[in-house]
């Protein structure tokens, strides 16, 4: 019978994960909780529990890709030099969180049509000093 012990540091990647994947989290709630604050719209309470729940599914999401990109790592354990297990998953792990950051940016963060009353944004409801890399 082959039992093997996991790893001292094995939950390490998903921890890991969760943590980077709360901090993208932060940053894009900020700057949509901004954008919409400063335009006026979907910043009614309705809106902003929107945000606040979607801010609480962070670190859970990032914890599935850290999750995910460890079970990548351990498929290529036995064919795959050492740089490679380390740095596959750990690139899947940010390029899925930064990707899922960018798409929230663009979706939630300016809510195009809806009613602002700020005064301070076009219609679109996009604000003047909205990042140009960020899609809208």
């Amino acid at each position: 019978m082959n039992t093997t012990e996991p790893a001292a540091g094995s939950c390490l990647p998903w921890v890991g994960s969760a943590a980077f994947g709360a901090a993208a989290g932060a940053a894009a709630w900020a700057l949509t909780t901004w954008a919409r604050a400063y335009c006026d719209a979907g910043y009614e309470a309705g809106g902003r529990l929107e945000l606040t729940f979607l801010l609480l599914l962070a670190p859970v999401a990032g914890a599935l890709v850290g999750v995910m990109a460890q079970a990548t790592g351990r498929r290529l354990s036995r064919h795959a030099p050492t740089a490679v297990r380390v740095a596959l998953p750990t690139l899947l792990t940010v390029v899925a969180t930064v990707w899922a950051a960018w798409w929230f940016f663009a979706t939630q963060g300016t809510p195009a049509g809806y009613p602002g009353d700020s005064g301070l944004c076009p219609v679109s409801n996009i604000p003047p000093q909205w990042p140009a890399w960020i899609p809208a």
